[in-house]
């Protein structure tokens, strides 16, 4: 019986702006680092440490997928909250199928249109033209997939997978929490992945990526909280920067040769090239340590979230599945339009945020298409006369 006793601190209800805001920076930093050879997605974090906004991106799904569903699960029975999950699912299949469907034919007008064959190559959609029938229906299984078409397959496989995950998290946190990054270190270890089509493996390895999402369905219930002693301490503050100024040392030296023969080779090989098919330790502990440091200066509460300025990231984080897809698409069409420009450092901002804007109009859109579908309040009556 005692496994079947709720063991996890649920999250607080109402809204956490933190997790918007940061889904919103993880979605434009999805769509700038897409686009080959663009001085703008110098601003985003995979420059500058071991870990990007894709680490980001599943972490905060975790998170999220578990504030909206354990206390369903817990209300409800877990039969319902793995139907509600199965129903998110389900969109989040019909958005990529939809994104696939818009992507290759894109790819495949835009290449036809202009005679670049390479494209066909870059993009990884050269299936299409010898064996179209078997590479539509992999791509309805999930194994086939284009350039930058990546995250969605394994947000869809992760939240597949999450009912049972929930369940025992709901129960036993830590030790799923441990069990997760087992599979993760035998997965690494036996290099275990699946398998995509027409050769090759998942850019994303979903047995070792499931330790970000479960993490951040960890710190959700609870893990955080209990950890608060640790993440206050001076000495885990001052061991956060160290490696932070380890990873940055690292980065720059995988970014600029020179500088990377300045080290030992032994130093330098363990960090370079990054692993990111398979979440390499050192990149795992990088975003640990971000998740410290904000837990530790951005609480909950930080009036700073409500600044207007911030406004447009909020929204985007809110409308994260639309702005995703819309952000990789607008990440080929920039592409493709630096490709037939000079590609000028004028033509790499305008590009960057004109895509950007677009993004955000696309969020503020279904944000206020929302809001309409919603009946209006009921005017008040008037008081009666005496």
């Amino acid at each position: 019986m005692a496994l079947l006793k709720i063991n996890a601190t649920l999250p607080e209800k109402g809204r956490d702006l933190r997790l918007d805001l940061f889904r919103g920076v993880a979605n434009w930093a999805i769509f700038l680092d897409h686009i080959p050879d663009n001085v703008v997605n110098w601003i985003t974090t995979r420059n500058y440490g071991f870990s990007d906004a894709a680490d980001l991106f599943v972490f905060i799904s975790g998170y999220t997928a578990t504030f909206v569903y354990a206390r369903m699960m817990l209300d409800r029975g877990f039969v319902v909250g793995a139907t509600r999950l199965t129903k998110r699912v389900w969109q989040l299949y019909v958005a990529h199928i939809i994104l696939f469907v818009i992507y290759i034919a894109a790819i495949s007008y835009l290449a036809l249109r202009f005679g670049d064959s390479e494209m066909i190559d870059e993009f990884n959609v050269a299936g299409l033209v010898d064996h179209a029938t078997d590479t539509l229906r992999q791509g309805l299984f999930l194994r086939f997939k284009p350039l930058n078409l990546d995250v969605l397959p394994l947000y869809i496989v992760l939240m597949g997978l999450f009912p049972p995950v929930l369940w025992f998290m709901l129960r036993k946190p830590d030790l799923t929490m441990g069990l997760s990054i087992a599979l993760w270190l035998v997965a690494r270890h036996m290099g275990w992945n699946l398998t995509a089509y027409p050769a090759g493996v998942w850019y994303f390895n979903p047995y070792c990526w499931q330790v970000l999402f479960v993490f951040g369905s960890w710190c959700a219930l609870g893990g955080a909280r209990r950890s608060m002693a640790v993440i206050m301490s001076p000495i885990t503050l001052y061991l956060c920067l160290a490696y932070l100024l380890l990873a940055l040392i690292m980065t720059m030296a995988g970014r600029f040769p020179d500088f990377g023969a300045m080290f030992p080779d032994w130093l330098y090989s363990t960090f370079n090239p990054n692993d990111k098919t398979n979440l390499a330790p050192y990149r795992f502990l990088h975003f640990a340590v971000i998740v410290i440091l904000v837990i530790r200066f951005v609480p909950k509460n930080w009036p700073g979230l409500e600044w207007r300025m911030f406004d447009p990231l909020v929204v985007c984080g809110q409308q994260s599945l639309a702005v995703f897809c819309v952000g990789v698409f607008l990440s080929f069409v920039g592409h493709f339009v630096l490709s037939l420009s000079s590609g000028s450092l004028f033509a790499q901002i305008l590009v960057s945020v004109a895509g950007i804007s677009l993004m955000t109009i696309v969020a503020y859109y279904i944000s206020w298409s929302k809001r309409q579908d919603k009946p209006l309040p009921k005017p008040t009556a008037a008081p009666k006369a005496a």
